[in-house]
């Protein structure tokens, strides 16, 4: 199959991948969508890894300058500007904090569960449509296995293969209590960005994972001493620790890009039955602005 390797990242990473990697061809793709524009212009160009040339697409969620909260990123126009430019294959990176003690600060982690604790966002496309998609596994297993064989690759470099991300509205932190709720329920990191994120690029089609970068232990553990400072400076450093790994696993993941495109992902097709609406119900307006999410089953 045909791939484009999607990138959208988070705090700390955004930004930097769109500059570390800096291939020669990079152009600008301004996008606008039924929601407005993204977080920011998509960075578009074609990497060779000696195996073959791919296309990639590179957004930062919090746009130029990390101008906007969790809860005010257009996650919508995002993974819809993601899919109108032919992204196949979604990689997210996001901050985070650890809810158990053996996910250490500043080292990277492969959710494979999600638990949904936001609020006031939208959570679908489809507001005009009954569309209900399977997401019982939230991140594509192709990808995610793609993705945590190349972190055992890396050398000193500590992935966690397994855990489950808490999504809550933010912006503000946890109080203490719902940090150690949040560990009662099962969870193992605790983040604001993965969710809708996740959900809408099932509903795109788009294989999707993410790489979390634990930044320090959220408010569940005391903390060790030190001013305000000391501690923003050390979650900082955790942050470029992590975000320095991320980028190399990145890397990893796109020199073997192939083994990503081996077999389709079970997200490619999951509109297939997830449409109720009957299709002389669609309306002509909802077929122009959803025909990118909508084509390959509408005909």
């Amino acid at each position: 199959m045909n791939a484009k390797i999607g990138i959208i990242g988070g705090t700390g990473i955004g930004e930097r991948i769109r500059e570390e990697l800096n291939p020669k061809d990079a152009r600008t793709a301004v996008v606008d969508t039924p929601w407005g524009k993204p977080s920011a212009d998509v960075m578009l160009a074609t990497i060779d890894t000696g195996e073959g040339a791919f296309d990639v697409a590179v957004l930062p969620r919090h746009g130029e300058g990390h101008r906007l909260p969790p809860h005010e990123v257009p996650y919508r126009a995002n993974v819809f500007a993601m899919k109108s430019l032919g992204v196949t294959h979604l990689l997210a990176t996001g901050a985070c904090g650890s809810l158990r003690e053996d996910i250490h600060p500043g080292t990277l982690v492969i959710p494979d569960q999600v638990i949904d604790r936001t609020m006031h966002r939208a959570r679908t496309f489809f507001d005009d449509l009954a569309v209900h998609v399977e997401f019982a596994e939230p991140f594509c297993p192709l990808l995610r296995e793609a993705v945590v064989n190349a972190g055992r690759g890396l050398d000193g470099v500590e992935v966690h293969e397994h855990a489950t991300m808490m999504v809550m509205e933010g912006p503000a932190f946890s109080t203490r209590a719902e940090s150690e709720m949040h560990r009662s329920l099962g969870a193992d990191l605790i983040g604001m960005t993965t969710m809708p994120e996740a959900r809408l690029a099932r509903e795109a089609e788009i294989a999707y994972a993410l790489i979390a970068l634990p930044t320090d232990y959220d408010c569940w553990r005391p903390k060790q001493g030190g001013s305000a400072d000391s501690l923003l400076a050390e979650i900082r450093s955790n942050l470029v620790k992590a975000g320095d790994a991320a980028f190399a696993l990145i890397r990893r993941v796109l020199e073997d890009v192939h083994t990503i495109t081996e077999h389709p992902s079970p997200a490619h097709t999951a509109l297939d039955n997830a449409v109720w609406t009957a299709r002389d119900m669609i309306t002509d307006e909802v077929r122009r602005d959803m025909g990118v999410l909508l084509n390959r089953i509408d005909g």
